[in-house]
């Protein structure tokens, strides 16, 4: 365990420190407090990441940063606190008018710290429909790609006013992850108020020892470990190690990071000992390996596919039997009417949908059937399907290119 305990550490460190586009995503516990924004905590973090994108040497030669910032909600309190105003939190339209408030003073601040670095910044509001849009989503693209080329820090946040559902259930770390396939970024840094993922579920143990490594994200029971999602912030770790898992499945290993510790990103960057070699001391050592790494998948998914399965939240469902579901997992094969046993929902043809074994989601893909004709062919065979829907019909439910095994959603 020892040997494959260095292997993995000196992983980390020569993945991180040689890391070029990043994707830093900063959560509202880490950038709040009872008072609102804290901007002391932001002007360190600006001056770190000032330090990893224009430094050489030392530190780490240039890099290209893309900060997805948290915090609006919690900005938008302050202001209409200081007016006499109490937010509901109950009340969704409450808190998008809140984050419409708030998110000026969220990118005012972001602005001065980095102006200090002597540094520009852009504002990004998205939505999930953004992203849905292969146009739009290649657009956004361009765009930050321009912003990078100019050595200015987009700083991208969740369009909180219109975005309903994302708002309801936090999903910046979603969004962050899916930047990670847009930007062509090669690390997601998570930075939140905990000391990394530890390992067994805080609320109940809460001494439990941190992770440093995660060599494989996809066997974690996250329900036993995270306790499902919280009510503050934007779900807890639960929804933090969600997002390592997509960036896992298209390569990209994630740190999950204490982002209040003193110089937590520049410590964690620090190329000492990434090949075992240097003469960093222990404790230089122990500074680096902060937090958690998540290591990426060995076999890395096609970015088409990873749009294609996180584009939009699946809106129906469809049932397989056991045969099907061998096919699917074991050998690679495409979804086929007669493995079909029950459709749940009302979705259109070419619609993202879940497939269920045994009340398991193993996957998600795109139907090449309504849920109306699929009704009406499942379980049958191909000649079977024919003399339902006619000759113009298609040979698989979901086709293996369009289809997605172990989605984390």
């Amino acid at each position: 365990m020892g040997d494959n305990l260095e292997d993995l550490r000196r992983e980390r460190r020569r993945a991180v420190s040689q890391a070029r586009t990043v994707v830093v995503k900063v959560g509202s516990a880490v950038l709040s407090d009872a008072r609102g924004i804290n901007t002391a905590v932001m002007s360190g973090l600006a001056r770190q990441m000032a330090l990893l994108q224009n430094s050489t040497g030392k530190i780490c030669s240039a890099r290209r940063l893309v900060l997805v910032s948290s915090g609006a909600v919690a900005a938008g309190r302050t202001v209409l606190a200081a007016a006499g105003q109490k937010l509901d939190d109950a009340n969704l339209a409450a808190r998008q008018a809140a984050a419409a408030v708030g998110q000026g003073q969220l990118m005012r601040a972001w602005d001065t710290a980095f102006a200090a670095c002597g540094m520009s910044t852009a504002q990004i509001l998205l939505t999930r429909d953004d992203l849905r849009s292969r146009e739009r989503f290649l657009n956004i693209r361009n765009t930050i790609a321009a912003l990078l080329d100019w050595n200015v820090v987009p700083i991208v946040n969740e369009n909180d006013t219109v975005s309903v559902n994302e708002l309801k259930f936090g999903d910046n770390d979603c969004l962050a992850s899916l930047l990670v396939n847009l930007t062509g970024a090669d690390l997601f840094v998570n930075l939140t108020s905990a000391p990394g993922v530890q390992s067994a579920d805080p609320r109940i143990k809460p001494d439990s020892p941190v992770m440093e490594y995660i060599e494989d994200v996809t066997a974690l029971d996250l329900k036993r470990l995270c306790g499902g999602k919280t009510e503050t912030g934007s779900g807890g770790m639960y929804s933090k190690l969600l997002a390592a898992r997509r960036a896992a499945q298209i390569g990209v290993s994630t740190l999950i990071l204490p982002g209040r510790a003193p110089h937590v990103l520049t410590q964690s960057f620090r190329p000492a000992d990434a090949d075992g070699g240097g003469t960093a001391d222990n404790a230089e050592i122990r500074k680096t390996d902060q937090g958690t790494w998540i290591r990426p998948s060995e076999h890395a998914i096609p970015r088409r596919k990873f749009w294609m399965a996180y584009q939009a939240d699946p809106v129906g469902a469809v049932a397989v039997d056991a045969g099907a579901a061998k096919a699917l997992l074991r050998a690679g094969g495409s979804l086929l009417p007669g493995g079909v046993r029950s459709v749940e929902g009302t979705f259109q043809k070419g619609a993202l949908v879940r497939i269920l074994h045994e009340g398991r989601s193993i996957g998600v893909g795109l139907s090449n059937y309504n849920a109306t004709q699929l009704r009406k062919i499942m379980g049958l065979k191909r000649h079977e399907v024919a003399a339902v829907l006619g000759d113009a019909h298609y040979p698989e439910v979901i086709h293996r290119d369009n289809l997605l095994l172990d989605a984390a959603i």
